[in-house]
């Protein structure tokens, strides 16, 4: 994911110009395209996905337009690890049964993100049932046939059929600065706190790259270092008869 961000990113503002006639529009719609794009490839998903069980297939595909540094950093995964998994036409990728999301942002905002104000997708993966609740449930203490199925009835269908977690992403056109987190949304109507939990993916050290490269080991260069003195010690019944006898 942060491989597939900084690719984008980077990708979006050599091309940006002012004198070009781009805007903030501009540049917000290429970076998610290029964003979209880049987990795709690293992924092996869509148009990069590996059918022939090769992973080294396709490579002139896969690191079509990416420069030197991207196509180094590349990480290195295992095929159909990850697959898409849209959501109501919002482009999403999988693992397991865990989804995630793309989400954009004004810079700085992460924690005040109004999700009631994007996308109806993304407000209904706002309104998961938190599966570790802080605050106490509204019909906590109440015998199950006083409630009479009235909790069942105000959440029903706030489950979605995979977990579904976002990865948010904001850019400084100015400073160049960005912002990558990975968390679980908080639908904060009113404002407030936009996550349950959010982990920064910049703050991360990045993984190897190498995806889909010659594994066959380098050849050993010769080694200058030299060896250690070594004494053996021989048996006793091989030592010379008089040194064995105490005779000098």
């Amino acid at each position: 994911m942060r491989w597939a961000y900084l690719s984008a990113t980077s990708r979006s503002l050599e091309t940006y110009s002012d004198d070009d006639g781009h805007d903030a529009a501009w540049l917000g719609n290429t970076r998610f395209t290029l964003f979209r794009n880049r987990l795709d490839r690293v992924f092996g998903c869509e148009r990069y996905a590996v059918s022939s069980g090769n992973g080294d297939a396709d490579l002139d595909q896969l690191y079509a337009e990416l420069s030197d540094v991207d196509i180094d950093s590349m990480p290195r995964l295992y095929p159909m690890l990850v697959r898409r998994s849209n959501l109501n036409g919002s482009p999403g990728w999988a693992h397991g049964r865990r989804r995630f999301l793309l989400a954009s942002c004004m810079f700085g905002k992460l924690d005040k993100l109004p999700w009631p104000q994007k996308s109806p997708t993304k407000r209904l993966v706002a309104q998961q049932n938190d599966p570790e609740p802080s605050q106490p449930s509204l019909f906590e203490g109440f015998a199950d046939e006083e409630i009479g199925g009235l909790e069942a009835a105000l959440t029903a269908g706030r489950d979605l059929d995979l977990a579904t977690f976002v990865i948010a992403h904001s850019l400084d056109s100015l400073s160049q600065e960005v912002e990558l987190v990975f968390g679980r949304a908080r639908l904060n109507t009113g404002g407030g706190q936009a996550w349950h939990w959010r982990q920064d993916l910049l703050s991360a050290p990045p993984a190897d790259g190498g995806r889909r490269t010659d594994d066959r080991p380098l050849p050993a260069e010769p080694n200058t270092v030299p060896d250690a003195p070594v004494r053996l010690r021989r048996p006793a019944e091989e030592q010379p008869r008089e040194q064995a006898s105490g005779e000098w």
